[in-house]
């Protein structure tokens, strides 16, 4: 009897091992390519860049659009109208500091009329053959031919000094842009963080998973006053800036993937002034 016992415990054991590892198989992130942090000792010259685009990060498999997580996106049939049988990854945008609406449309499950407004800002080809340029030209060419209205290229500016990169920074964000992105057009295609496309900002931004809510002090003290987060590098702190008071009333739930921007890091490897930016659901 107690070995049957024993036997059944095992069995729901494994069961329930199964299902967590097919929980993160399914909630994890696309091979595809991140950007690391610039720093100005980094050399750059003869490097292309080009504005950061604040939207939702689109993949398309040769078949269909998805998240950054391998998440379906549901796009109506004539957005994805013409689009190759090769990949192609790139930025679901409309426009600056339009971001939740941006996500509201492309995570909806029935498209709706929002996608009108809605343009594909491709930035690679991934898996292609050749250097960076080469790859980009692939679907400029396919492009061409195959007309699709949502289909944008993104400009890349060949960086001649430091000065090209500052001014080009100073020109984005005076008009409300996110950053830039710097990358060595000699490369070929790699997944994964890379040396090799940076992202530049006045400040940094970085995703943390709530781990925590913890409750205010003060005027808050019926509120939400900070949240418990756990960031890429396994460290764990708490966030308590940049909410709204409305946010502080209906605080994200333990889970929840959230954006906050920082000023570097301390020698623990914790954000310096870091404060809340908005929730990712994508």
């Amino acid at each position: 009897m107690a070995a049957c016992q024993k036997f059944k415990y095992t069995i729901i054991s494994v069961i329930f091992l199964l299902l967590s590892l097919g929980q993160n198989l399914s909630a994890g992130d696309l091979l595809l390519q991140k950007p690391n942090v610039y720093n100005s000792g980094k050399e750059i010259t003869g490097w292309v860049m080009s504005e950061k685009l604040d939207g939702i990060r689109g993949y398309w498999n040769g078949e269909k659009l998805m998240t950054r997580k391998g998440v379906p996106l549901n796009p109506p049939s004539w957005f994805i109208k013409n689009f190759p049988a090769f990949e192609l990854d790139g930025e679901l945008w409309s426009k600056r500091g339009d971001f939740e609406f941006i996500q509201s449309t492309v995570l909806d499950k029935n498209p709706g009329n929002g996608w009108e407004k809605i343009t594909y800002n491709i930035f690679e080809v991934p898996n292609a053959k050749g250097d960076f340029l080469k790859r980009l030209n692939k679907a400029e060419v396919w492009f061409e031919t195959q007309k699709n209205k949502v289909i944008k290229i993104i400009p890349q500016i060949r960086i001649k000094n430091r000065s090209d990169l500052d001014l080009f920074l100073d020109a984005v964000q005076s008009k409300g842009g996110e950053g830039v992105i710097v990358k060595d057009p000699e490369m070929f295609y790699h997944t994964g963080r890379s040396v090799h496309v940076l992202k530049v900002k006045k400040f940094w931004d970085m995703e943390g998973v709530v781990i925590g809510l913890n409750k205010g002090k003060g005027k808050y003290a019926t509120l939400m006053g900070s949240l418990t987060l756990k960031i890429e590098n396994e460290i764990i702190f708490k966030l308590g800036t940049g909410f709204t008071d409305q946010i502080r009333k209906n605080p994200p739930p333990i889970g929840t993937i959230i954006t906050f921007k920082y000023y570097g890091l301390t020698k623990n490897g914790t954000p310096k002034f870091a404060s809340f930016l908005r929730v990712r659901k994508d």
